[in-house]
């Protein structure tokens, strides 16, 4: 019998595009949480914002373009991107500095290259790259975790400083200070010891004070998309490893001048990018072989970059890097066709 005599009613299930992202997003809540619990709800605001610009934004790209608004404007895929974004800026970005990045990841990175599916670059990473190397300032004015901060923020006072730059006489330029990747390298570089910095109250146990346990929140979230199988394990698996490895390998080499394995595991975004990041499958490599390889190319060019480059953390140039590679890793990765013979 043909399918379009069968009987009904049929039930149209969620799209699936829209179903991964829903979960995506969910995933992420525990990470999320953990922001607003070290650093105060000023992320609250930010994430707010960047969803409404970039919703506004793919709305016009898609009219641009004519294609139908609803289809793609409730597919998740801008939400997650904005989400994605807001959370890897400093809590109190200025509101024009996550507007450019939104507005960059949505109509350049995204939509100029054809809309979802055909972006080579993850856009998210690609607006961070964007404002790391536009504004360094403002893209490295982190707060102090809450319980080293003399002046706590609450969400009107965040709202005054990410949309007027003060708030009750405070700013950002008096609240910030430097990260834990950022002081790790910074004191590497004046020949203190990593038993040394790790004394100092901006440090844990393992990592940076607040930044471990939000690591660990990601982590969650990720084993969590792993169970609802939304990723692969083969690119965090790959990722995490190679960090391992490269990291254990110099700490065991030059204890004195490198920190541990465990500091780069818990710090920066070493498990948004090995789990939600890295893990894009539409920038992603494809292929089993092809993931393997990619995620350890994104684990070792992070701790490249954060060891001898310029910048604190890598995994926004990482990704990219490797995003480049993409092509080329599926191209020779192919699983031979059954019954060929080489």
């Amino acid at each position: 019998m043909p399918l379009s005599r069968l009987s009904s009613p049929f039930l149209s299930g969620i799209n699936s595009v829209t179903k991964q992202m829903l979960t995506l997003l969910f995933a992420l809540i525990p990470a999320i949480s953990a922001i607003v619990y070290f650093f105060g709800p000023a992320v609250l605001i930010t994430i707010t914002l960047a969803i409404v610009v970039a919703l506004l934004a793919e709305a016009l790209m898609l009219k641009l373009r004519d294609r139908p608004l609803k289809p793609f404007l409730t597919d998740g895929s801008a939400i997650v991107t904005a989400v994605l974004l807001a959370i890897a800026l400093p809590p109190l970005a200025p509101w024009w500095l996550t507007t450019i990045g939104i507005l960059f990841a949505i109509i350049f990175a995204k939509h100029l290259y054809g809309g979802l599916g055909y972006n080579p670059f993850n856009p998210a990473m690609v607006a961070y790259v964007l404002l790391l190397i536009s504004f360094p300032i403002e893209m490295t004015s982190w707060l102090p975790v809450t319980s080293l901060s003399d002046s706590p923020i609450d969400i009107a006072s965040a709202f005054q400083i990410i949309f007027n730059g003060q708030a009750n006489g405070l700013s950002i330029d008096t609240l910030s200070g430097a990260t834990p990747l950022d002081a790790m390298k910074t004191q590497l570089g004046l020949l203190q010891t990593p038993a040394q910095i790790i004394e100092q109250p901006l440090f844990s146990d393992f990592a940076g004070k607040g930044w471990q346990s939000i690591n660990i929140a990601f982590a969650l979230g990720g084993l969590f998309l792993l169970y609802r199988r939304v990723i692969s394990w083969h690119i965090p698996v790959a990722m995490l490893t190679a960090l391992i490895l490269i990291s254990t390998v110099t700490y065991l080499v030059s204890p004195e001048t490198t920190a541990t394995p465990l500091f780069h595991l818990l710090s920066g975004g070493t498990m948004i990018g090995a789990f939600f990041i890295a893990t894009d499958p539409i920038t992603a490599a494809t292929t089993v072989k092809g993931r393997l390889i990619f995620g350890a190319g994104v684990g070792l060019l992070t701790y490249i970059i954060r060891v001898w480059g310029g910048y604190p953390d890598g995994i926004a140039f990482a990704v990219i890097l490797m995003n480049m590679l993409t092509p080329l890793i599926d191209y020779y990765t192919q699983p031979k066709v059954y019954g060929v013979v080489k």
